[in-house]
């Protein structure tokens, strides 16, 4: 992996004097920093990182401020195109092979995203997923909304999706765990 994050505490001119820094310890290694690629942001406008975006913010009901990871738009938008075109209403592909491509997708997604603010995504991302799931079983077994509410609704509120023994993955029952704290668990050359 040679992607990076320096955080800095200071001004414009430590950054510069820190930059040149790096790139000093760097050359031995036989790496540089790329320049076009070097950015210099306020923790306050964030930033984009591995898929996350990091942002110093207010902490509502306190005075504190505090850095946030939350999932960038682009893996949201990226997993909405790939749902998009598997649960396509036109597309012939049996529903136990549509439903377990979804469910291995949702599953490496939600797994990988699980330690940032995920909890509104997932639920969103949730509802994305059953409608595009509905949508293409009415499409293709020509049901109404009647017979679909049949089919999966119970006493309790609606079942989960479930056609040809495969069982649609829920994204919204992921457990987010955020900031794992792991101290002096990982070893390291300064710790050890």
């Amino acid at each position: 992996a040679d992607d990076f994050v320096v955080l800095v505490r200071g001004e414009g001119h430590h950054v510069e004097a820190l930059r040149t820094e790096i790139g000093e310890v760097l050359a031995p290694l036989g790496l540089r920093l790329s320049p076009s690629k070097t950015r210099v942001v306020h923790m306050a406008d964030g930033f984009d990182f591995l898929g996350f975006h990091i942002k110093w913010m207010h902490k509502r009901g306190t005075d504190k401020h505090y850095v946030y990871t939350f999932i960038a738009d682009k893996p949201v938008r990226e997993l909405k195109r790939k749902i998009r075109v598997l649960t396509h209403r036109r597309s012939q592909v049996p529903f136990a092979a549509v439903l377990s491509r979804i469910n291995q997708i949702l599953r490496g997604w939600a797994n990988y995203f699980k330690h940032a603010v995920a909890k509104h995504t997932f639920n969103t991302l949730r509802s994305f997923v059953w409608w595009r799931v509905v949508n293409m079983i009415t499409y293709r077994r020509r049901w109404t909304w009647t017979a679909l509410r049949r089919q999966f609704k119970g006493p309790r509120g609606w079942r989960q999706i479930a056609l040809d023994g495969v069982t649609l993955f829920n994204i919204a029952a992921v457990t987010v765990t955020r900031y794992r704290w792991r101290g002096l668990n990982i070893s390291t050359p300064w710790t050890a």
